[in-house]
């Protein structure tokens, strides 16, 4: 197995930079922006945009990769600092209020999909295990049920991804984040 070479401090500021427009850019809904117009915005030259980021759907995916490495890292401090029910409570609300404020990547995010992006599998594996976890901490202390699995609340989330864009979609979200929430909650016999 080969390993990728560190990047000199140069050239991984160069991507750092690449990263940093292109998320603004996204956010703001400028997917349409022209390709090598994000190398001039970035403060860098066409050919290193092109060294780092072949394609705008690798940039896009560099950009979602490092978007969801921070969200798995929230739900694992969540875990690791709340009662689990908050945690997986937390999580979830915490959720739905970045994909309201990053609506433009979620644009973005539904392009990658269309191209059946391997990154976006890697990505739905890596934040259907901070659900599974967050969900067996909270089943493991007796706080939600032990008879629904992580299958129905990554469902739940796919559809608030969907909906981006749907007039008053975070309202809509936190309803049904609190449908989940309260479905999971385990009553007294």
């Amino acid at each position: 197995m080969t390993t990728a070479k560190p990047l000199r401090a140069d050239a991984r500021r160069n991507r750092e930079a690449l990263l940093a427009k292109a998320r603004e850019v996204f956010a703001a809904g400028g997917f349409d922006l022209r390709f090598d117009d994000f190398a001039r915005l970035a403060g860098v030259g066409t050919g290193t945009l092109y060294r780092h980021f072949p394609t705008r759907e690798a940039l896009a995916e560099a950009v979602y990769r490092e978007e969801l490495a921070a969200i798995c890292a929230r739900a694992r401090d969540l875990q690791a600092t709340l009662p689990a029910q908050q945690a997986l409570a937390t999580f979830l609300r915490g959720l739905v209020s970045h994909l309201h404020a990053h609506r433009g990547l979620a644009r973005t995010l539904a392009t990658l999909m269309a191209t059946r992006s391997g990154a976006l599998a890697e990505g739905g594996q890596a934040l259907g295990q901070a659900v599974t976890d967050l969900l067996a901490a909270a089943v493991q202390d007796g706080t939600i049920r032990d008879d629904i699995g992580v299958g129905a609340v990554m469902m739940a989330l796919q559809g608030i991804c969907t909906a981006y864009d749907h007039p008053g979609c975070q309202t809509d979200a936190d309803g049904v984040i609190t449908l989940v929430l309260d479905g999971l909650r385990r009553t007294a016999p």
